[in-house]
């Protein structure tokens, strides 16, 4: 008789445990749905060296210990870099631009991009560098600002401002409130 009750109970713990494996059907949906609730990546990578090639040209290079995929997001999904990132971009001469950041976010439907500490942006080929804490960059039209304290060092000029509107190369150079010894070319 104990022999048949303990049968009894080996089949309905049976039963109950694939019960609750089957009851746990979560949808992919629902999960992105709590990610996103609780405010979680839906992915994570680490140490990240991505090259974009066109071509078979290197056109970019990403480099960063971190990078969280917030995509899952319905009104504003963006991609996050909380240990800062490096961003090598090449022109058809293979001249670079390098942009450095402590942190930074890139959110997707606007191609606009944050970076924030220490952002550095150093065009190789014209030996200047622009110096900043904050600086927002439009991808889809190449284009760079600031509203931040910043510095521009130049082969003849250190030039410090407070806001600032460039091509992201540093090739052309809006600058608001500028101070500081600027070398012109006289007519």
């Amino acid at each position: 008789m104990l022999r048949l009750h303990f049968h009894n109970l080996k089949n309905i713990a049976a039963i109950l445990l694939a019960a609750m494996f089957f009851s746990c059907g979560n949808e992919l949906k629902e999960v992105q749905d709590f990610l996103a609730e609780k405010n979680l990546p839906i992915g994570e990578a680490k140490d990240v060296y991505l090259i974009h090639t066109d071509s078979g040209k290197v056109k970019t290079k990403l480099i960063t210990p971190l990078m969280d995929d917030y995509s899952n997001r319905k009104d504003h999904p963006y991609t996050e870099f909380p240990k800062g990132l490096t961003i090598v971009t090449y022109d058809n001469k293979g001249d670079s631009v390098t942009l450095k950041a402590d942190y930074a976010v890139t959110y997707t439907k606007t191609n606009i991009s944050e970076a924030v500490g220490n952002v550095s942006i150093t065009n190789h080929a014209e030996h200047s560098t622009l110096l900043t804490d904050q600086l927002f960059w439009d991808s889809s039209v190449h284009y760079i600002y600031t509203e931040k304290d910043f510095k521009l060092i130049t082969e003849k000029n250190i030039i410090n401002g407070k806001g600032l509107e460039a091509k992201e190369d540093l090739s052309k150079v809006n600058m608001k409130s500028i101070y500081g010894t600027v070398y012109v070319k006289e007519n």
